[in-house]
């Protein structure tokens, strides 16, 4: 294994949630970052390359003499032309393009419980990309988060918004479905560490502890002290509500499918845990600057300013 000071690891979304984390994991081991990407704030310990994925020319040469890729790029849902179809595409062509470069090692943030066969796009699509990793000539670890929490995160700090300023907050369903949540820090770690692996693994990266959905906006309500009464509703008019409230903010709060997804128990894990953060713990934290501030998917990723879609 190449000196840590001389492994050049490529980071898509380096500059995003969980890539920020991994990038700063690496530079702070002595590693050597390239992030590809479409926008980023001036970066001296960071050598930056655009994320081409139509140019595979330009694309192989971006990742020419690194060891590992680090790759979070994905959609959250379809917006402006690029669907999961389009992102499952622009994987295989970086896949294809770090073969030819001689990178050794891909690690890939997926998602618990893909599926080729599932009615929704994004497990699917993740599904997908994990079929092109693992027909390719690199060797990979395949991490498979559920939900993803830390400062920077978009559906924890938007539910405690919601908490702090609406009279009720509304739970599709009963509510009885469950969510494993693993910090970004510890999500971080597991990548970096199996970065220096050499074996091939799927693993599931879930934390510590597992909620009922509905108990999971309870903790968060009684974390930031809100009066805000909880309500089970059916998910089409859940699905409504968030429709209304996404004109008001300009954002697309909750789709129809993420709603699916989560009433499916697609977000909690069979594996014994790989993150030990506490996401009680983390909230009684953080909880004064939680929800503070609405915090937009499609300004971080799809505004003029924005950094590559990363998760």
């Amino acid at each position: 294994m190449e000196e840590k000071r001389e492994r050049l690891n490529i980071v898509t979304g380096a500059f995003g949630f969980s890539g920020k984390y991994i990038t700063g994991r690496l530079l702070a081991s002595g590693e050597r970052v390239r992030a590809l990407t479409n926008h980023a704030p001036h970066a001296p310990t960071i050598d930056v390359a655009r994320l081409e994925f139509r140019n595979s020319q330009a694309l192989e040469r971006s990742m020419a003499g690194a060891t590992v890729l680090y790759n979070t790029y994905w959609v959250r849902f379809a917006y402006r032309g690029v669907s999961h179809d389009t992102a499952v595409e622009n994987t295989r062509a970086l896949i294809r393009a770090a073969e030819r470069a001689g990178v050794k090692r891909v690690v890939y943030i997926s998602v618990t419980n893909p599926s080729l066969n599932s009615p929704l796009p994004y497990f699917r699509g993740k599904a997908a990309v994990e079929d092109i990793i693992r027909s390719s000539s690199l060797s990979y670890a395949i991490l498979r988060p559920a939900l993803v929490f830390g400062s920077e995160d978009i559906l924890i700090n938007n539910i405690a918004w919601l908490l702090r300023r609406f009279p009720f907050f509304a739970v599709p369903g009963d509510g009885e479905y469950g969510i494993q949540p693993i910090s970004v820090d510890d999500l971080a770690a597991l990548a970096v560490e199996n970065g220096h692996r050499q074996e091939s693994r799927v693993i599931d990266a879930v934390g510590p502890e597992t909620y009922k959905y509905v108990d999971l906006v309870r903790l968060i309500r009684e974390s930031i002290h809100s009066p805000s009464s909880i309500v089970c509703a059916p998910s089409p008019i859940v699905r409504l509500a968030s429709g209304l409230l996404g004109l008001m903010v300009r954002d697309l709060v909750l789709t129809g499918e993420e709603i699916k997804g989560l009433m499916a128990n697609l977000l909690v894990s069979h594996q014994c845990p790989t993150g030990r953060e506490s996401l009680r713990e983390w909230l009684r934290e953080k909880a004064d600057h939680l929800g503070i501030k609405y915090s937009s998917e499609i300004e971080r990723h799809y505004s003029t300013n924005s950094r590559t879609a990363s998760y």
